[in-house]
């Protein structure tokens, strides 16, 4: 009866009353002064996507490393196939089946895609030699059991796209013969065709067995490719769900255990004269003149799509990447930006794309993280104002709502969401006139968010100019006074709050270039 059942489920659904393939048991898991779980309980079935949501913090990452063996749990067991388990590491749970795809994908740039795939299990002749051509062909297989037999097997690992890269990092998993995948977060860094590849390929594997654990941010990718959903938060198992059975507003409520704030607030904001004026800025010789204006309480959307130059705009602008040729206004006056020292202190501020690369230094504490761009300002010669920093520190913390336990905590132990929030924080601290923010709300959760969006409003209607990049087209044109579209590095199009939508940004976005 149970094996007709599995016959006639459809794809991407466990077969009614199908046992677990994995399931955490009531599992507690605790770290110094934090309980990052508290009897929690998760189960992953053959054939089925369930969603793992939550804040920021809520304990979804706990609760992967310790599905993947990274930590031991305090209290509660694992079980795999009804059989309870310790497991040792992470190498003892890939060799029961589990596999995890880390947001950060953890490959080697300079070799193949076979070598990647099989790299510590690579096939070996007699004599403990690789078989290089069954690896090869091991390799196509499993690409094309993917349907992504477009990706070369001799092809060197860095010279693919995100995408591409990520489909490698399934054909790996296949490798190892999982049954079971985590997924982190894997379109954070994709572009919108990547992802509906991607989407694709989650339910091949559904259809062949496979069970996924999916993490996202994006809740639309919850109700298109999910069947079940478990909510945590802080540290405690909400609900699960099946996903037919809730929309996203109940969704929302049981994520941040309030009513969120509307998403894209409305402020009263009035814009006044320009903040920001940028006339013929070309960022090499032989790009064409960019000209854009950004008024004091005014929220400027920058749309496009990836690779259109509006990170590398950004730059120029902040004198990361110095342009070509171009005049930069602000307040009026004419200035020379040549560093980014130069543009702290005109008045610009830059949060930038990657947080964890660019906007923090992750082995560093809350308190000096908050003062890095003021440092000059707090210090005489070389020694720091440690009181002045603690002021500073705990304001960031308090006006932000950052959830830490101490400003001495390492801001790599952070979540995302409370990351970006000292980024910007660090930031405010300059008292910029325009702040330029390249993906403000990207990797972190739906109420972090509403509140950058409420700080962006309030920001606005203190008279500071903003400059808001982002990859969303929902967050663009809700959060937008005005929209301006990128495509080639050149704007090619302007619009209105109240005459933009998704599909006219989108086109403006996408047109071709004849």
């Amino acid at each position: 009866m149970e094996q007709a059942a599995a016959a006639e489920a459809p794809a991407g659904t466990a077969p009614p009353g199908a046992a677990p393939v994995v399931r955490l048991a009531s599992v507690s898991k605790g770290f110094p002064g934090v309980a990052a779980l508290t009897d929690v309980s998760f189960d992953l079935r053959a054939g089925e996507v369930h969603a793992l949501l939550g804040e920021n913090g809520a304990g979804k990452s706990t609760l992967i490393k310790v599905l993947a063996g990274v930590h031991a749990p305090d209290a509660g067991h694992i079980e795999i196939d009804g059989q309870r388990v310790a497991l040792e590491g992470p190498a003892h749970a890939q060799r029961l089946g589990i596999a995890t795809i880390h947001q950060e994908l953890l490959q080697f740039p300079d070799l193949t895609v076979a070598e990647n795939i099989f790299l510590g299990h690579a096939p070996l002749r007699s004599g403990l030699r690789i078989d290089w051509e069954a690896m090869r062909t091991r390799a196509a297989e499993l690409l094309a059991q993917l349907g992504a037999q477009d990706i070369g097997v001799d092809t060197v690992v860095g010279s693919l796209s995100v995408g591409n890269r990520q489909r490698v990092e399934i054909a790996k998993a296949l490798a190892l013969e999982a049954r079971v995948l985590v997924m982190d977060e894997p379109t954070a860094a994709l572009t919108a065709h990547d992802t509906e590849r991607l989407f694709a390929t989650v339910r091949t594997l559904c259809s062949q067995g496979v069970a996924i654990a999916y993490i996202s941010h994006r809740l639309v990718e919850i109700f298109e490719l999910a069947q079940q959903v478990t909510v945590l938060r802080d540290g405690q198992r909400v609900a699960t769900e099946p996903v037919a059975d809730i929309d996203r507003d109940k969704l929302v409520h049981m994520m941040v255990g309030r009513e969120v704030e509307a998403m894209y607030p409305r402020g009263s904001h009035q814009p006044a004269g320009p903040a920001l004026a940028v006339r013929g800025l070309r960022r090499h010789e032989r790009d064409q003149p960019i000209d854009l204006t950004v008024r004091a309480g005014e929220i400027v959307g920058l749309a496009g799509l990836v690779g259109a130059g509006r990170s590398e705009l950004a730059q120029a602008l902040f004198g990361i990447e110095p342009p070509y040729a171009g005049a930069i206004e602000i307040d009026g006056k004419p200035v020379a930006i040549h560093r980014p020292q130069d543009a702290i202190a005109c008045g610009l501020g830059y949060i930038p794309e990657d947080r964890g690369l660019q906007g923090l230094i992750r082995d560093m504490d809350v308190r000096a993280n908050s003062t890095l761009a003021i440092l000059e300002q707090i210090s005489a010669m070389t020694v720091i104002d440690t009181a002045h920093e603690d002021e500073i520190a705990a304001d960031v913390i308090k006006r932000f709502g950052v959830r830490t336990p101490s400003a001495r905590q390492l801001v790599g132990k952070l979540s995302g969401g409370n990351q970006q929030k000292i980024v910007i924080g660090k930031w405010l601290a300059t008292k910029p006139k325009v702040l330029i923010m390249d993906e403000p709300t990207r990797g972190i959760d739906v109420g972090a968010k509403s509140e950058i969006h409420a700080l962006m409003v309030e920001l606005a209607s203190q008279g500071m100019g903003i400059l808001m990049i982002s990859s969303e087209l929902p967050e663009v044109i809700g959060m937008s006074d005005r929209i301006l579209v990128m495509r080639g590095g050149v704007l090619v199009g302007e619009f209105a709050a109240a005459d933009a939508t998704e599909e006219s940004v989108g086109a403006a976005m996408m047109a071709d270039d004849d």
